[in-house]
């Protein structure tokens, strides 16, 4: 009997989550739904291709690695489901996310921001095994990355107001979705430094390790 992973179960479940999604978009033609559950389909099919079909040059690995490691794909898959479940409620037309209840946005920051901080943290860490980086860079780096990319998400919603009539958000707002972003990615460095989840750091780091006993 061939035994089943609980990341690799938890990513099943995902998927179904997300393809439940795809056919409620269908059933109400939710144009915008439709294509987010397809994308999402897809993303969450890649590391699946990867891992089975295809080994990265030895330069690309660091960069690579956040597909091959489980783990990670966990909290991708979750983060995913999540978010494509409050943009359309499964077999209902509501829309949590951009309409009835806004304020659902914060789950998809904070869990946004536990993501892409652990596949940047995650590539980080690998390129510390050839180069002279220690623990305690991949954090503060991931962090800067996590900002920079969390700020520039930002703008590019609002510059996107003016073509979706029903998404506005004020700067308070804005803060906010930073704010929970945050929050993610010191969630993040907690799993990573108190459970060694989704991965461990290859080099001491010390910062004030109460905090995370």
């Amino acid at each position: 009997m061939i035994k089943i992973s609980l990341e690799r179960r938890i990513i099943v479940v995902s998927r179904a989550i997300v393809f439940v999604g795809l056919i409620s978009g269908l059933i109400y033609m939710r144009i915008d739904h439709i294509y987010r559950s397809g994308v999402a389909l897809i993303g969450l099919s890649i590391p699946d291709i990867f891992q089975r079909k295809l080994t990265p040059p030895e330069k690309l690995k660091p960069f690579l690695s956040p597909l091959y490691n489980d783990k990670v794909i966990t909290i991708l898959a979750i983060f995913i489901a999540v978010h494509v479940s409050l943009a359309n409620v499964p077999f209902t037309t509501m829309d949590l996310f951009h309409k009835e209840l806004t304020d659902a946005d914060m789950i998809s920051h904070f869990l946004g921001g536990l993501t892409v901080w652990v596949m940047v943290a995650h590539v980080l860490n690998e390129l510390s095994r050839e180069y002279p980086i220690d623990s305690k860079q991949v954090v503060v780096y991931s962090f800067l990355i996590l900002l920079v990319v969390s700020i520039g998400w930002e703008i590019a919603e609002k510059l996107s107001e003016s073509e979706i009539p029903f998404i506005y958000e004020t700067l308070s707002n804005k803060l906010r979705d930073l704010v929970m972003n945050t929050l993610g990615a010191f969630s993040g460095l907690w799993l990573v430094k108190r459970w060694k989840y989704p991965f461990e750091l290859t080099k001491p780091f010390k910062i004030k390790d109460e905090l995370f006993s």
